[in-house]
């Protein structure tokens, strides 16, 4: 018995394909055979397994638990819910491990695994481990227990333990994703004035694409906003664990500036805490850390290497711009957007302030949007490489954490390579708009200099 996944599969932070075509339900059962030999090796004997609301979810999930418990791993299934669910019921159940079924934001034909290991992310090399035995059927044999645990109403409780909102005045959309029903129960326990959209489950995604990052998904939030004269409103990728935001005056409060907003409820409790943020992120973000007494870490963008990195230094709280929020301090760790909306409604009440009141006193920052450029896979890192080299050579003040994050005097462009897809990410933020201009020239000269066109953006 061996198995052989599609190549494309197999990513940095979690394995993820299309439906049908990359990714299949003997895929799925190969990741249960694998993921339960290296938990049993270790030690383990229960994995926790979720899903998200995709059309192929089920059918996956039941391919999944087919090879944990042929491992000699005994499952306890939580159902349909979000992935910090999944998160939640890996910390407080008697589980070594947890594997959640989702596509996350990808568009409907997409699905994928996302895993946790003994209480830490099962991220890169492990992944890659799966694969080799997989293709070698290294496997533990054995004959696991499946067992149902309905924890939606208890990971409820645990989201309002301690809420230290106000009556705010609040527009909720789930996207039609998996965060829906837990969002519904929720609201139901929050003082204030609550207004749903999309909360029912369809894994066809018919109102919107569930990607609160890309702003021409907020449209409805929006409008619901302005019409109802809302205080702000809160979004949600497909798995729930990418949060987006809108101000009262329907602005989008970015993952860097929330991040901004909550280290300082965080740092009152830990002070001279490390508050990690990714290198797509403002330097306006990393100053209000400094300012606040606490110390600003710039690190790798990916929620796995985000969450390793918060274990290693202690950290209280982290966050990308990709609107991935982790909370150690008085939680677990993981990147749970639920969780930071309730967060958010405390940290604007113990400003004194409104979310539109926040966001104006916010430093005004001209910069771009993440820019993507589509690379032959072969020629991405080395791309980079080369653009660091010949910085270097230039005498440039690089900070090379993860890809080229360059500092001028008009302000900072980054430009890395995607770890999940055959893409080099560009992002840029300056003072002014002639500072934005010089930077993206900047960039051009670059990618020219490798022989990329940055021409037609890839999208996601």
């Amino acid at each position: 018995m061996s198995h052989k996944f599609d190549p494309t599969t197999l990513r940095e932070y979690d394995i993820r394909g299309i439906v049908g075509k990359t990714l299949n339900p003997a895929d799925a059962t190969a990741i249960g055979r694998g993921f339960g030999t290296l938990l049993r090796r270790a030690g383990g004997t229960r994995a926790a397994v979720g899903y998200d609301g995709r059309h192929s979810s089920p059918l996956l999930e039941a391919a999944l638990v087919q090879g944990l418990i042929a491992s000699g791993i005994d499952v306890v299934r939580v159902g349909l819910g979000p992935t910090p669910m999944l998160y939640y019921a890996e910390a407080v159940l008697e589980v070594d491990g947890g594997i959640m079924i989702t596509g996350s934001h990808n568009p409907p034909d997409y699905n994928g695994f996302k895993m946790v290991f003994q209480h830490r992310p099962f991220f890169g090399e492990d992944i890659l481990k799966i694969g080799t035995m997989a293709a070698e059927g290294d496997w533990e044999e054995g004959e696991g227990t499946v067992t149902n645990a309905d924890i939606m109403d208890m990971y409820v409780d645990r989201l309002i333990a301690g809420y230290q909102g106000g009556a705010f005045k609040v527009a909720w959309d789930a996207g039609n994703g998996a965060a829906g029903p837990v969002i519904e129960k929720l609201v139901k326990f929050l003082p204030g004035e609550h207004h749903l959209l999309y909360t029912d489950v369809d894994g066809d995604f018919p109102n919107h694409h569930p990607d609160p990052t890309e702003e021409k998904n907020l449209v409805d939030l929006k409008a619901l906003v302005a019409e109802k004269g809302l205080d702000f409103g809160i979004g949600f990728d497909g798995d729930g664990d990418r949060i987006g935001a809108i101000d009262g005056k329907g602005r989008v409060v970015w993952g860097d500036q929330l991040l901004g907003i909550l280290a300082e409820p965080v740092l009152k409790a830990v002070p001279g805490g490390t508050i990690i943020a990714d290198v797509k992120t403002s330097q306006a973000l990393y100053d209000r850390v400094a300012e606040l007494g606490g110390k600003p870490l710039m690190w790798k963008t990916g929620h796995s290497l985000i969450k390793a990195k918060m274990k290693e230094v202690d950290s209280p709280l982290g966050g990308e711009m990709s609107g991935h929020i982790f909370f150690a301090w008085d939680y677990y760790g993981f990147d749970d957007a639920i969780y930071a909306a309730v967060r958010l409604m405390g940290a604007v009440r113990h400003s004194g302030k409104s979310l539109t009141e926040l966001k104006d006193a916010m430093p005004a920052m001209v910069n771009t949007p993440e820019m993507r450029f589509q690379v032959d896979e072969s020629r991405k890192f080395a791309v980079i490489e080369e653009v660091l080299q010949r910085l270097e050579a230039d005498g440039a003040d690089i900070n090379r954490t993860d890809g080229a994050r360059v500092n001028t005097p008009d302000g900072w462009w980054l430009l890395r390579a995607s770890n999940t897809q055959d893409v080099l990410v560009a992002r840029a933020e300056a003072k002014d708009e002639a500072g934005l201009e010089r930077l993206l020239k900047q960039i051009d000269t670059q990618l020219e200099l490798s022989h990329i066109a940055r021409g037609e953006q890839a999208g996601h």
